[in-house]
């Protein structure tokens, strides 16, 4: 592919989502965040539409949201009610959500369209921060219930074809993601299971010499990483990380090394 190529092609990104509605709550703990989204979305250019890939959906076939007016789901509990207020009126993409079909039936992949289906948090969330005009016409892409790592790095791969139609492409997860460490009692001092997993994870995606056989087989074997399971528990939350990985076939540039919620996370963009 050369490099004139490569300029036009749309990009792809892997974003921490934070917990919850919190950070459009004004949560302390999401500042940085909330910070990195907003100065971030006007490098992106204007895409014509946006596909996400929530770590709050799961299905058994491959599921993609292909309604009109998509309601949205608040997909999560125990907030105040301003949590259930939230509104984020962005069109769906009938015609986006049907070549996204085509193209994983083209590379075997079973899938299917859900026209009923709404927006979960992993897109409203983020996608109120970067961009809250809600004029862009948004898709979303369930994550396979058998979590499996090359599987999900498949998918991304049956895709790449959408960097070539102004797609901006978000994976929309965590690469930290367990619950009880983030309200443990030894919050808010250094955690050194988190940063050594962000430094392994930091390094697979960005590292220059690490050919793309290598890149894909670390992320396949994830677990063989250091504190994997102390970090996520249950993987879908890094799992979009791999479909963006897929879509991409490159080493990524790393856009965001921070704390969320008093948690090393970082973001990736290719």
């Amino acid at each position: 592919m050369n490099h004139e190529l490569i300029d036009q092609l749309s990009p792809v990104l892997f974003i921490p989502h934070g917990a919850g509605p919190l950070p459009l709550l004004g949560d302390k703990g999401h500042q940085n965040m909330v910070s990195f989204l907003k100065d971030l979305a006007p490098t992106l250019g204007q895409p014509s539409a946006i596909l996400v890939i929530s770590a709050h959906w799961e299905e058994d076939t491959v599921t993609i949201t292909s309604g009109k007016t998509p309601p949205l789901l608040y997909d999560y509990y125990g907030f105040p009610d301003e949590a259930y207020e939230i509104q984020y009126p962005a069109l769906g993409d009938p015609i986006l959500a049907g070549k996204i079909y085509h193209l994983l039936y083209q590379s075997g992949i079973d899938s299917r369209l859900d026209s009923h289906r709404g927006f979960d948090h992993g897109l409203f969330v983020p996608l109120k921060i970067m961009f809250p005009d809600a004029t862009i016409p948004c898709v979303q892409l369930s994550l396979l219930n058998n979590l499996n790592p090359e599987t999900h790095l498949k998918i991304g791969k049956a895709l790449s074809e959408l960097r070539m139609e102004n797609v901006l492409i978000i994976g929309s997860g965590f690469s930290f993601h367990n619950i009880k460490a983030f309200f443990s009692p030894a919050m808010g001092t250094p955690d050194l299971k988190n940063e050594a997993f962000e430094h392994w994870l930091i390094d697979t995606c960005t590292n220059t010499k690490i050919s793309a056989h290598e890149r894909e087989t670390r992320l396949i074997e994830w677990t063989h990483a250091p504190f994997a399971r102390y970090c996520h528990p249950r993987e879908e939350h890094l799992l979009p990380l791999h479909v963006c990985l897929g879509l991409a076939n490159t080493n990524a540039k790393m856009v965001f090394d921070g704390e969320v919620a008093g948690k090393k996370a970082s973001a990736f963009l290719w």
